[in-house]
């Protein structure tokens, strides 16, 4: 091959020369994709880390409740999620009176065991927000209003609901929701 370039004029530096070239050529090409590479990186990166839970909301996530202190009949009302929680501790009476209704008849038909955990049928926990438009029922603390079904009443729209939570009259469609949760011991209920 030498000897057709020189018989073309062509001198063995000229042949390096040409090779350097097409090393030069690969070694930008590559530089410059590797550069765009790292370009889209830093741009991906951040896009993506901001889609993420900020740590505010990764708190709220979960909370733990004491309920050690609420004796039966007693209800307590907390925050999960910016959202009011009922934790209510039911008698044996309201039990009897949940069970006694036939989920046949509700609008929203539920039993109390479908709500409440096994071994812990006493303690109801719902979210505190109306399921027709998002008031907060009455019923939860000491003296507020109870309904005629003694559990909840809204006072936005006259919403009406039992003892277990489950909408009985007015406007609502659905019972009060049941929030996940478990009990990480005998006094203390996890929500979340």
């Amino acid at each position: 091959m030498a000897d057709l370039l020189k018989a073309e004029g062509t001198t063995d530096a000229h042949v390096d020369a040409s090779h350097d070239g097409v090393r030069r050529r690969d070694f930008i090409n590559i530089a410059a994709v590797s550069f765009g590479g790292v370009a889209g990186v830093s741009v991906l990166v951040p896009l993506v880390s901001q889609m993420s839970a900020s740590a505010d909301v990764l708190a709220e996530s979960s909370t733990e409740i004491d309920i050690a202190a609420i004796g039966p009949g007693q209800a307590i009302k907390a925050i999960w999620r910016k959202q009011p929680v009922f934790v209510r501790n039911l008698t044996k009476a309201e039990i009897a009176a949940a069970d006694a209704v036939d989920p046949k008849t509700l609008r929203d038909p539920q039993t109390l065991e479908q709500r409440t955990k096994k071994d812990k049928a006493n303690w109801l926990i719902t979210m505190g927000v109306c399921t027709h438009l998002g008031c907060v029922p009455l019923g939860a603390g000491q003296g507020e209003v109870k309904g005629e079904f003694g559990g909840y009443f809204c006072p936005c729209h006259g919403s009406i609901y039992d003892t277990a939570a489950r909408i009985r009259k007015g406007p609502a469609p659905k019972n009060l929701e049941v929030p996940p949760y478990e009990f990480t011991s005998d006094t203390v209920v996890k929500i979340g």
